[in-house]
């Protein structure tokens, strides 16, 4: 072995790098706790830990100023790999360490999946309603739906992380490119007035009676960014025109082109399942005399399209139904209005930190019995001391 391969090597097994790393995520960890006044929640996430770096704008230029949680994390969980296959010897004594190890390593596998592949939604469902899609809790997406057909719609959405970019898109099933000319994160609108001397922000549709104001994105928890956007439609033949787009207007809008008819909207983000689940009952108790909730319940009807299930479930509280890959919790009601608010949640990974806590667990435990062992067994060797 070389000195640039044993430098190499020993850089990736050093404990001295697992401090380090240990002691960078700390103040990640602190730095990310006091942004989250400002930022939230889901804005923390994004630009400290489902990140590489953390980014600080100078001006208009993005600049990296501190490692991001997927730069620690992959570092760690390369560090404990290395020491894992390099340190520790394939011994029975040291059993419960590799163990242990090993379960640490499935954990931080296990989370950077999590942050990759889980998936949020929400489901809200009236009484005596079915629904088999749920919607996004931030996420937003352009609709273009074919209705020529009275048996069917035919959809092609387009996310907004694309609108964002400006991004041209041009899909097998549309008749014309989609090109946004102008995004608003978030945006009030307004009805224009027809005097005003400014050029309309769109020429068709509802776009050329509204005026839009750009708003700063808010990252509180108890409120929401509604994004606007302007999309110009662009046919074999040329422009269609420009049209104003957001989940703010009060219904879709619609064009005629090639002789079918299409609506247009913006609106958030839905996630369609193979299957419906229709709210037959909420139930609201709360205790006597107090504010105080008591049982948050909700019987919904499962089914399928080919009828093989087709059963009633009971959601509540630390009960949630797990079907389909999917996991439905009980996340909020308004029993006077007869609805219910299920949180969906999509996390293919989510045995692995269970299956590296109960590795942990018996690692440890292991580890424990095979030292108590040892040392029962050398206390025995050792002959007691003769009084004189």
């Amino acid at each position: 072995m070389n000195d640039v391969t044993r430098q190499f090597r020993d850089f990736f097994v050093s404990l001295k790098l697992t401090v380090v790393l240990l002691a960078l995520s700390l103040i990640l960890v602190f730095a990310a706790t006091l942004d989250q006044v400002h930022l939230g929640i889901w804005g923390v996430q994004e630009k400290y830990f489902q990140t590489f770096f953390v980014l600080a704008r100078f001006g208009d230029f993005p600049v990296p100023v501190f490692p991001g949680g997927y730069f620690i994390g992959g570092l760690l969980l390369l560090n404990l790999v290395a020491a894992h296959l390099y340190r520790l010897k394939l011994e029975w004594r040291k059993a419960g360490i590799q163990l242990t190890h090993a379960g640490l390593i499935i954990l931080l596998v296990g989370e950077l999946l999590t942050g990759l592949w889980q998936e949020d939604f929400q489901m809200a469902i009236k009484e005596g309603e079915s629904k088999d899609y749920s919607e996004s809790f931030r996420l937003y997406e352009l609709v273009l739906v074919d209705t020529t057909d009275p048996k069917f719609d035919d959809i092609v959405a387009i996310p907004d992380t694309k609108l964002a970019k400006s991004a041209v898109v041009q899909h097998p099933k549309l008749p014309f490119r989609v090109v946004t000319t102008a995004y608003f994160p978030n945006a009030a609108l307004a009805r224009r007035d027809p005097a005003s001397p400014a050029v309309p922000i769109a020429s068709q549709g509802i776009g050329p009676g509204v005026a839009v104001t750009p708003l700063p994105i808010t990252y509180k928890m108890n409120e929401t960014n509604v994004p606007a956007a302007v999309v110009e439609l662009i046919g074999a033949e040329g422009s269609l025109g420009t049209w104003l787009v957001s989940p703010d207007l009060a219904a879709p809008q619609t064009l005629t082109h090639g002789g079918r008819t299409w609506r247009i909207a913006l609106r958030i983000a839905r996630a369609y399942k193979p299957f419906a689940l229709e709210l037959l009952k909420v139930t609201h108790e709360i205790y006597v005399g107090t504010d105080l909730p008591k049982n948050f319940s909700s019987r919904i009807k499962l089914t399928t399209p080919d009828g093989r299930d087709d059963r009633e479930v009971l959601i509540y509280m630390n009960n949630p139904l797990r079907y389909g890959g999917y996991t439905f919790y009980q996340y909020q009601m308004d029993s006077a209005r007869g609805l219910t608010v299920l949180q969906v949640v999509r996390n293919p990974s989510w045995l692995l930190p269970y299956i590296a806590c109960i590795m942990m667990t018996v690692g440890l435990i292991l580890q424990f019995s095979l030292s108590l062992r040892a040392f029962i067994a050398k206390r025995r060797a050792t002959p007691s001391p003769v009084a004189a």
